[in-house]
């Protein structure tokens, strides 16, 4: 961002307690918007660091732009550490089990008595209520949320393909920290905001449970769904390539029978409209397939980016890397993985005043900015020395 617009949450403090995807998404999103967010580690480090698998990237994806001190809060020094921290904060932001950070003297009863204008975020499984004992993961919200319901086969749930309620409910946690700060300029008093999985899932399937209200008919999955378009599927073509192509208005369905030679189709009374094609999609379809089965994907995209309709490559996410358009409109930065090398890590998707909010800070390493951050809330050099030697035995 050029100097003269500074970041919009530029001069917000936020100390996060939070460890996998949902908190620390919620802190990636204020720090990518210009708070200083200061990630509190145990002395170990946060485990997402060790993880493998599918978790291998989750640190260097959600932990730029922060700073990492690292504290023993099963400690009475390393609790009054977090406590001076607190006093200095803005926003607090937490996503451990419910009952954790009350055994710590780090709740929002306890905190708002040392910093009535401090903001408290809790990223739970569930809101207060019969549920809110229950562990939850994203898994477990999207099965008895109605998502992977919808996103599988009839008789086979299948859960998204990402993390889609611990991104998402981060997210509503980051929003609800900004209405909050709105809130404390009119009344000059923080407040606890809390976000949960199983109510953000609920929102995404919001959509399909008001189809029901509105027809009296259950949403089928997604995979056996009846479109509301015609042209709207995933095409198997040449050399077994496989891209999505839509047409999903009348105009569209003309410019398509155009440009594929299908001019009988295009004159059949049964196809006039939309909602025709839709009825007629069981005879349709099998024509359709059969016409563009000879062509390359390239060329099916060449044709239908000309002609200005609806397609998609199906594209694996390690393809996205050398994404043309990604990488032309900035919206890859370089990143430092866990083990050190620089890879590339996608930005927040929208721009401010034409720019990308970009990466200021590289994920920290564990604890390294303890010693500026104890100095800055008055500790002395000594102090800090014993909290060094103290970290530097553990790791070892």
């Amino acid at each position: 961002m050029p100097e003269s617009n500074p970041l919009p949450y530029a001069g917000v403090r936020v100390v996060e307690f939070t460890h996998m995807v949902m908190g620390p998404t919620c802190g990636l999103l204020l720090a990518d918007l210009g708070a200083e967010v200061i990630k509190v580690e145990p002395i170990e480090g946060d485990s997402t660091r060790r993880l493998l698998g599918s978790g291998s990237g989750f640190f260097p994806t959600f932990n730029r732009n922060k700073k990492s001190i690292a504290l023993d809060l099963k400690t009475p020094e390393g609790v009054g550490a977090a406590l001076r921290l607190v006093a200095t904060a803005d926003i607090v932001s937490e996503n451990f089990k419910p009952g954790t950070m009350k055994k710590l003297g780090l709740d929002y009863d306890s905190l708002k008595q040392l910093n009535p204008r401090l903001i408290y975020v809790s990223h739970k499984g569930f809101l207060p209520g019969p549920y809110d004992h229950r562990t939850a993961l994203d898994e477990v919200v999207q099965m008895m949320g109605g998502l992977a319901y919808m996103t599988g086969r009839a008789g086979d749930p299948l859960r998204a393909g990402t993390s889609v309620n611990d991104i998402m409910g981060g997210m509503f946690g980051a929003i609800g920290a900004m209405a909050a700060l709105r809130q404390r300029e009119l009344t000059g008093k923080g407040c606890e905001v809390q976000s949960a999985l199983f109510e953000n899932n609920v929102f995404l399937v919001a959509q399909h449970m008001m189809q029901f209200a509105a027809t009296g008919k259950a949403a089928d999955p997604m995979p056996s769904r009846i479109s509301a378009w015609a042209v709207y599927d995933v095409f198997t073509v040449k050399d077994g390539e496989q891209i999505f192509l839509a047409a999903v208005s009348d105009k569209q369905w003309a410019i398509f029978c155009k440009a594929f030679g299908l001019e009988e189709m295009l004159a059949d009374p049964r196809l006039k409209t939309n909602n025709d094609r839709v009825l007629a999609r069981g005879w349709m379809m099998p024509i359709l397939r059969s016409h563009l089965a000879g062509y390359s994907a390239a060329e099916l995209s060449a044709v239908f980016e000309q002609n200005e309709l609806p397609f998609a490559p199906i594209t694996k996410p390690q393809q996205l890397f050398d994404d043309p358009h990604l990488n032309a409109t900035g919206g890859l930065a370089p990143v430092r993985m866990n083990d050190g090398h620089m890879a590339k890590v996608p930005l927040m998707p929208f721009t401010l005043d034409g720019e990308r909010p970009g990466i200021r800070l590289q994920p920290p390493h564990i604890g390294e900015h303890t010693s500026e951050l104890l100095k800055e809330v008055g500790y002395s050099d000594e102090e800090i020395a014993a909290f060094e030697a103290r970290r530097a035995g553990a790791a070892g």
